[in-house]
């Protein structure tokens, strides 16, 4: 091994030097830089010797006459760094099996905040429904918080990364609270690190979030109002009563909520399903339904996600997952409520 825990190095793409704080394996360390660590390539690095000797004049230069009327020349203002949003990022861990090949033995899970805020996070790791791992910390501006390890082999488990975030300082405007998640899947993930080895890249990363999102503000009525109006209001103790049956599957394909659809746009369209689904959601809400499944279908996956991004901010929300389904496929997502 050609560097050692403490060594001080060079990297040769950026001329800074650094400290070597890990050995990840015979090709990659972990290299901290003024206060942040990432994975850096050996054949990347170099000690800084060489560069300190040559830089250094044998002979001082003579300094240059200066004169009251001279004007310094303005400094050009520093890169501004990259803003954008919150990574969960990957590092594989290689090894040399047996017959010399080169395997991946586990995966390094980073979470990068590329933002000018400071947040909370609540973390957690789950296989089959099962959770494995669970951490509480805070992630500031820049920062590259490392999280744990996960053995490779369990990449065949169906893993689901689960983070909650919240401001460290809350804001008025906005939301209380946002989730993010991610289900990584064995094949995906062996085709992005062969990817990796093509390009020389140390890691692989997913977007959790780009911008914090507002708060969601809901209309109040005036009950008091609306009785004088005539209109007929029920003991919210026996209001259930009251309310259409719930279902635990429902169906959003437009042709199985409207039968005159095909005048319609697709933005009518899609209104139309928002609306169906939080319709049935809040009925499931309102009979205390342990769960919900959600027929959205494959498509294209925008109605997928508009209510995906819904449940990542519904605090009843324990839990949801677009997993395959023996009757649906992918094309179904779980909804697990919390009372």
């Amino acid at each position: 091994m050609k560097f050692q825990v403490g060594d001080t190095v060079l990297i040769l793409h950026s001329d800074e030097e650094g400290q070597v704080v890990e050995i990840i394996n015979n090709k990659m360390v972990m290299v901290e830089v003024k206060g942040v660590k990432f994975p850096a390539y050996i054949d990347q690095l170099d000690f800084p010797y060489f560069k300190r000797f040559s830089g250094q004049n044998k002979i001082p230069a003579k300094k240059e006459k200066r004169y009251v009327d001279d004007v310094r020349k303005e400094k050009k203002p520093a890169a501004s760094r990259v803003v954008d949003g919150i990574w969960l990022t990957f590092l594989p861990v290689f090894s040399t099996d047996e017959f010399g090949d080169e395997v991946v033995d586990s995966l390094k899970v980073h979470m990068i905040n590329r933002t000018e805020v400071p947040y909370n996070f609540n973390y957690h790791l789950s296989y089959f429904g099962s959770s494995e791992f669970a951490l509480k910390n805070t992630i500031n501006p820049f920062e590259d918080f490392y999280l744990h390890d996960i053995p490779f082999d369990d990449l065949n488990d169906n893993p689901v990364f689960e983070i909650e975030f919240s401001l460290l300082k809350p804001v008025k405007n906005k939301a209380e609270y946002y989730e993010a998640n991610l289900k990584l899947k064995a094949k995906q993930v062996f085709a992005r690190i062969e990817e990796l080895k093509q390009k020389n890249e140390p890691h692989f990363s997913y977007k959790l979030f780009e911008n914090y999102p507002d708060k969601i503000y809901e209309d109040t009525l005036d009950l008091g109002h609306l009785a004088s109006k005539g209109y007929k209001l029920y003991d919210v103790k026996k209001a259930r009563q009251h309310l259409e049956p719930p279902r635990t599957v429902v169906d959003l394909h437009i042709e199985k909520i409207i039968d005159d659809w095909k005048q319609l746009s697709n933005f009518e369209i899609l209104t139309i399903q928002l609306k169906t689904f939080e319709k049935f959601y809040d009925l499931a809400l309102a009979h205390i339904q342990p769960s919900l499944t959600v027929i959205h279908g494959v498509g294209e996956g925008r109605l997928r996600n508009e209510i995906h991004d819904r449940l990542r901010l519904k605090r009843e929300v324990k839990s949801f997952a677009n997993q395959y389904h023996p009757a649906f496929g992918y094309g179904a997502t779980e909804i697990f409520f919390q009372y």
